[in-house]
């Protein structure tokens, strides 16, 4: 049976557990100085869906990782379903957690939930998508999400070849042609990503080496809902008939924020008679996530490069934090100007993350254990 948890609200707005846990040095599952154990603990892990392997991958990370410290764990996962995420939420407090990792679909579609998660003493901790419109949210794990963007941005510029390996300005001044594509606009990274990617972008355009033919460039015209392959296919369709005849003008290249989209992307430009790899004519196309699918795509030379944001050391991040609210302390966080959600600036913590090309896939997620070579030359994960 579980024991009965006091909260209280401290006033520097922590919320403070009375057991309080002890991490203990010998890797076993803390103990509270009163004795509670992690084991009458259960954190609620809210991700947003399953059809992205990143997702899942956070998902089983994340919960792996807060079970080999003990905690009881409960995972939801909401298939991109806005409802279902907020009954899984209320579920999980009426189910009685006492912590709450929350990887929201829609971040402006949470208020209530985690109204009555504060109305109850339990922390709430975003993980990677800022929760916005609520003061009821303590925490924020994520990577920098301007930076992000802007790697996206150096990584269509390095196969442009404005930009070398170093990302550092090449004498290259042809004129290229290229379009914007931008993530889901209720995801509150899209506008990160776009705004560093815009900004790294801004002095091309200014100068005209970089244009955009079809004058897209406003965020909400380039967006892509949830992310979705299929949408961004047809945009990709849609623009190639309207701008590019169909595929008989050229385009150097493609701002994609998410492997998904590109693949989307890229199966439209291949249609069009753009060419099967880049050395054969297609296009220059970025991404994110580092999808396995992406990750053998790049080593085939299809796709140039995605960016590689560590899940592992993402959850790791938010087990750092559900530890700390447990121990009645606050996280610690790295940027406590950034992260404004409307109502308050959300105390965060942000990761680093690489640029992935075909020459540094075995560096980067090989010999760290990410993916293995096996799993690159098959593109799928095991």
């Amino acid at each position: 049976m579980r024991r009965n948890v006091l909260r209280t609200v401290a006033a520097t707005g922590a919320i403070v557990f009375a057991f309080g846990l002890a991490a203990c040095s010998n890797g076993a599952a803390p103990e509270s100085e009163g004795g509670a154990e992690a084991e009458d603990i259960t954190v609620g892990v809210a991700m947003p869906t399953e059809t992205s392997e990143r997702w899942i991958a956070d998902g089983d990370a994340v919960k792996s990782q807060l079970e080999e410290a003990g905690y009881e764990v409960d995972l939801q996962f909401a298939n991109d379903d806005i409802p279902r995420q907020q009954q899984q939420l209320d579920q999980m407090i009426t189910n009685g957690a006492d912590i709450l990792i929350v990887a929201s679909i829609d971040g402006t579609a949470l208020a209530t939930q985690l109204e009555n998660a504060a109305s109850k003493g339990i922390p709430v901790i975003a993980y990677d998508r800022l929760i916005n419109g609520t003061k009821d949210v303590d925490f924020y794990v994520t990577f920098d999400n301007y930076t992000v963007g802007v790697q996206q941005a150096q990584s269509l510029l390095r196969g442009l070849g404005f930009l070398d390996e170093n990302n550092e300005e090449t004498d290259a001044t042809e004129p290229k042609a290229i379009e914007l594509f931008a993530g889901s606009p209720d995801d509150n990274n899209t506008k990160f990503f776009y705004q560093g990617a815009i900004d790294t972008l801004q002095p091309y355009f200014d100068d005209g080496r970089i244009t955009v033919p079809s004058g897209q460039i406003d965020m909400d015209t380039v967006s892509t809902l949830r992310w979705d392959q299929a949408t961004a296919q047809k945009r990709m369709e849609d623009l190639l008939t309207s701008t590019y005849d169909g595929g008989a003008k050229p385009l150097d290249g493609v701002l994609a924020p998410y492997d998904g989209i590109s693949r989307g992307i890229i199966t439209a430009l291949e249609n069009a008679g753009y060419g099967s790899t880049i050395a054969d004519g297609l296009p220059i196309v970025s991404g994110q996530d580092a999808e396995i699918a992406s990750v053998k795509m790049i080593a085939d030379g299809v796709q140039f490069a995605t960016i590689f944001k560590d899940t592992r050391k993402l959850a790791t991040q938010a087990v750092a934090a559900a530890d700390a609210f447990a121990k009645g302390e606050e996280p610690e966080a790295n940027d406590t100007e950034t992260y404004d959600n409307g109502e308050k600036i959300v105390p965060s913590y942000l990761l680093e993350s690489d640029i992935v090309v075909a020459d540094n896939i075995t560096s980067l997620l090989v010999d760290s254990g990410y993916w293995t070579e096996e799993e690159v030359a098959a593109g799928v994960a095991d």
